[in-house]
């Protein structure tokens, strides 16, 4: 059994952050501490300067004349955190130890993860970083906080939250049996989040499939057909016609 993580940050959802085993986030200097503090964990694989921190920390219209401010909230930072995580003077770089756990690192490497086992038939094995990915990008980034590189990651987890959502279905629908129906919740939870997803539609008609729903199946059909001529003039893709022409034949064969 490995050693337990001894710095662990979670930035979605309620703030945690602990560093060797000590939990700091209450000690952080005020709300732009913390806005400071989580810009510098999730652009740590780079230096940054201190006019783009002061960017980050006071918004756009941030002035030269506010540089004092920010060098004491690094000053009160660095107290926190210690002297040792946070690097640089002209330009500065978070420095966590390797085994650090970060919540919006580990919900994208577990998303590339269970993609890649759904992408090899390995429904099993993608159902749990499948959950990972979707448990940690459906809670709110630094919730309460508004500033535009905040509103980017916010965009990139609402992506890793719907990706991992469609890996649940998949691997549900994979393994097939009792899981259909969880398969069948999921797909139509993708279909109310991402209307205009056709993975979701997909899913969702194939479930219905193998659970012997074929006429529901086929109005799944039909409701995303009417969505995407009346809102956007195309037709479904490739995938979801291939779907709905083997329900055609199954329809036809069982009233036949």
């Amino acid at each position: 059994m490995g050693k337990p993580v001894k710095t662990r940050i979670q930035l979605c959802g309620r703030l945690v952050v602990e560093l060797d085993g000590r939990r700091v986030e209450d000690a952080l200097p005020g709300a732009k501490g913390r806005l400071l503090f989580a810009y510098l964990v999730l652009n740590r694989d780079r230096r940054m300067s201190r006019d783009e921190l002061l960017t980050a920390v006071y918004g756009e219209g941030a002035s030269p004349d506010q540089h004092p401010s920010l060098s004491v909230l690094l000053s009160k930072l660095r107290s926190v955190i210690g002297q040792e995580l946070l690097a640089g003077r002209s330009e500065l770089e978070l420095v966590l130890p390797r085994d650090a756990f970060v919540d919006v690192d580990a919900a994208r490497e577990a998303l590339h993860r269970a993609e890649s086992h759904v992408a090899a038939g390995e429904w099993a094995e993608s159902w749990g970083p499948a959950g990972v990915a979707y448990h940690v990008a459906r809670r709110p980034l630094l919730q309460g906080e508004d500033r535009p590189w905040l509103e980017e990651w916010r965009r990139r987890l609402e992506d890793v939250h719907l990706r991992g959502l469609e890996c649940f279905a998949e691997a549900r629908l994979g393994l097939g049996g009792p899981t259909l129906s969880q398969a069948e919740d999921c797909a139509r939870r993708l279909i109310e989040l991402a209307p205009y997803r056709e993975s979701g539609h997909r899913i969702l008609m194939e479930a219905l499939e193998r659970r012997g729903n074929v006429a529901e199946a086929l109005l799944a059909y039909d409701r995303l057909r009417v969505l995407l001529r009346d809102e956007l003039g195309v037709a479904p893709g490739p995938a979801v016609q291939g779907v709905h022409r083997r329900l055609l034949g199954e329809r036809t064969t069982t009233s036949a």
